[in-house]
């Protein structure tokens, strides 16, 4: 079987291949809670305690015992439109360890942005209140995302780090999709979303 080439944003999917699914993996990697995802199910993992390098590599450490045999895996990128910069740059730290890391294991990856996770799973990256107009803060965002996933894909997200999870799902779900594997049908009001995604330029395994 042939293995599609990752190519520009610009560049349709490829299509749906027949044969064993590639192993993919979302990830959204935070300082404190980081949700994972693959095909079917959603877990995630905390530091709770730890600061600065051991924090660092424990989230890298503890990510890759999930994305240690994965084809493809995809990453939250930075969510510049935050208000407070309190911890971004140990964020940023985070995912490029992370990024270092598969680079060295020869795993493709790609980081998608939060409105694109946000278009993929909602058809939109802003929302507001259908009854009083307001805009919906980040949490309410986070919620539509996680039900709209739930939904879905029928993955129950549940418990504190339920959103960390949905977000984790759909950003692998976006992969999913990408590479010809959708896990569900996608309008393309929502599918636009890979568009705007800077896809690897090496070629992904799709079967071992």
């Amino acid at each position: 079987m042939t293995t599609p080439t990752l190519f520009s944003p610009e560049a349709p999917a490829a299509p749906v291949a027949a044969g064993p699914r590639p192993l993919v993996i979302g990830l959204d990697i935070a300082l404190i809670t980081s949700g994972v995802a693959g095909p079917g199910w959603a877990d995630y993992f905390r530091t709770t305690g730890l600061t600065g390098e051991d924090r660092l590599t424990r989230i890298v450490e503890t990510a890759a015992t999930f994305y240690r045999n994965a084809d493809f895996v995809l990453i939250e990128g930075a969510a510049y439109s935050m208000a407070k910069q309190i911890g971004h740059d140990e964020m940023s730290a985070a995912r490029w360890m992370i990024r270092c890391d598969l680079r060295r294991r020869g795993i493709p990856f790609a980081v998608v942005t939060p409105d694109s996770r946000t278009i993929y799973a909602t058809g939109r990256a802003r929302w507001k209140d259908e009854s009083t107009g307001k805009k919906l803060t980040p949490k309410q965002v986070k919620g539509k995302v996680r039900n709209e996933a739930a939904h879905r894909y029928g993955v129950d997200f549940d418990g504190a780090a339920r959103f960390d999870m949905a977000d984790a799902y759909v950003l692998m779900a976006m992969g999913m999709d990408w590479l010809g594997y959708p896990l569900a049908e996608v309008p393309k009001t929502h599918s636009r979303a890979l568009e705007g995604v800077a896809w690897p330029t090496q070629t992904v395994a799709v079967a071992r």
